[in-house]
């Protein structure tokens, strides 16, 4: 009988072990059903400056391809990160002159050539409605975002920044560590080779930058501010804002990191932190893992609730945790956040709701709406061509009513936020002004506008590259 129990019993052991890999599978099935279900969404990366060649800026490593990168597509499809936010980063050592226009528009042009190179799996994106087609078409939604305003000056500002918006480009982060003329950076300093230490806060071009970015409806990007220019930005946008790349200072004391009385503010705002991925801001450990950045997402969540937390990974920006090794598996901050009992609907906030909501707020407060002629502009260039001379004679084409153009409207050819009367061919119908200076960088960007009395307004835009070599 004793015999019979032990049997009895090591059979029924037995066949629990058997059964045990289908309800692991089961567990692993439902996480990742969790993970690849939900539009994952990240606040930050650099790959583009992996992208470029560093000597000519030119695009020359393609993402559609096996890369050693944090990103390509392969990694981005095996993570199920749908909605990367490709950052234009520049540092602030050119200061905010020509220089860092080109450095800044080499990086968004990097971002239009991987698009044309991978046009069936990569769609770059400037709304919620274009991020959530191209994921349900089972594309990677780009969304251009700057990191590092130094490209913009009380000279140039107010047509950069549309030119900005008419690339894409949705999200804009004042300052790299090193201030500038919109603010100072978390350094407290310029990026000069004397490191001069520069004014608290924004300053008034920044304010007013401020502004304009709420009436395009483009978010702005708090991360590598200091902590004075973050309250400026808190007291004078209109609209929700993002931390796209920051950690919890409570947690780990680094001037990038934000407070709890930011996270409040940040709240107040109706804003997101996207935790960073950075082992440098979430511990003093020498070893650090996935477990330790999902101790930021918790206090941020216990300190200012489920909406207001998102992901900012700083992939090819930076190290990674020792047990997340690239894009392709970020699934893994799915899993522990599932070990932590959050819920399913609110995994999906944290992935990618957040970011999303903030974005389509942004979008529906902006006080321009734009509305078109009855043209269609053509301009003589495409997307990062080449010019062989430093004063081009800058065209487009109108097709359309032409009476309008020459009767109502008036035409202009812009420059790198600068802004010249355009002279118009009525025989070939074409808009054209010639650079009598010469442009000092390699890369520039040219919008042909034509506009009315009435508000109504066509524009096109273009990235190109001066090359005078033979």
């Amino acid at each position: 009988m004793e015999n019979l129990i032990i049997y009895t019993l090591a059979a029924t052991l037995f066949m629990v072990f058997l059964s045990y890999p289908s309800y692991a599978s089961k567990d692993m099935e439902d996480r990742s059903n969790i993970h690849f279900n939900s539009i994952v969404v990240d606040g930050h990366n650099d790959t583009m400056m992996k992208v470029i060649d560093e000597n000519t800026w030119l695009p020359k490593v393609n993402i559609g391809n096996n890369t050693d990168n944090h990103i390509d597509i392969q990694k981005l499809k095996k993570g199920g990160l749908n909605a990367p936010f490709f950052a234009a980063y520049t540092q602030g050592y050119y200061g905010n002159n020509p220089r860092s226009i080109s450095r800044t528009l080499s990086l968004i042009n990097a971002l239009y050539w991987t698009e044309k190179e991978n046009e069936d799996t990569f769609k770059i994106s400037t709304c919620v409605r274009e991020i959530e087609k191209f994921t349900r078409d089972g594309k990677i939604a780009a969304v251009p975002t700057i990191e590092g305003g130094y490209s913009l000056n009380k000279d140039n500002y107010m047509g950069l920044i549309r030119q900005y918006y008419d690339l894409g480009v949705r999200v804009l982060g004042f300052t790299w560590n090193y201030s500038n003329e919109l603010g100072e950076g978390a350094s407290g300093t310029y990026g000069d080779t004397s490191h001069t230490t520069s004014p608290k806060g924004l300053t008034d071009l920044g304010k007013e930058l401020v502004g304009e970015m709420n009436k395009l409806g483009m978010v702005v990007d708090v991360s590598h501010m200091s902590e004075s220019t973050f309250w400026d930005v808190i007291e004078v946008t209109n609209s929700p804002i993002i931390a796209s790349h920051s950690g919890v200072f409570s947690l780990k004391k680094h001037p990038r990191n934000l407070t709890d009385r930011q996270l409040k503010a940040l709240k107040e705002n109706r804003g997101v932190i996207g935790i960073v991925l950075y082992p440098k801001f979430l511990t003093d450990s020498k070893n650090t893992y996935i477990k330790d950045y999902v101790d930021h997402i918790d206090y941020a969540v216990k300190l200012i609730g489920i909406d207001h937390v998102g992901i900012g990974s700083d992939f090819d920006g930076a190290q990674m945790p020792r047990d997340l090794k690239d894009a392709s598996e970020m699934y893994k901050i799915t899993d522990e956040l599932i070990k932590r009992g959050y819920r399913e609907e609110d995994i999906d906030k944290i992935l990618g709701k957040n970011m999303l909501r903030v974005l389509k707020e942004n979008e529906e407060k902006a006080e321009y709406a734009r509305r078109n002629l009855c043209f269609q502009i053509i301009p003589e260039l495409k997307m990062g061509d080449r010019v062989i001379e430093t004063t081009p004679n800058l065209k487009a084409k109108i097709e359309g009513d032409n009476e309008l153009v020459i009767d109502g409207a008036t035409g202009k050819v812009i420059v790198d936020g600068i802004s010249y009367d355009a002279k118009y061919d009525v025989k070939t119908s074409t808009l054209y002004h010639k650079l009598q200076r010469p442009l000092e960088e390699k890369f520039h960007v040219v919008t042909f506008e034509i506009s009315d009395d009435k508000g109504r307004i066509q524009r096109q835009t273009r990235i190109f590259y001066i090359d005078i070599t033979k």
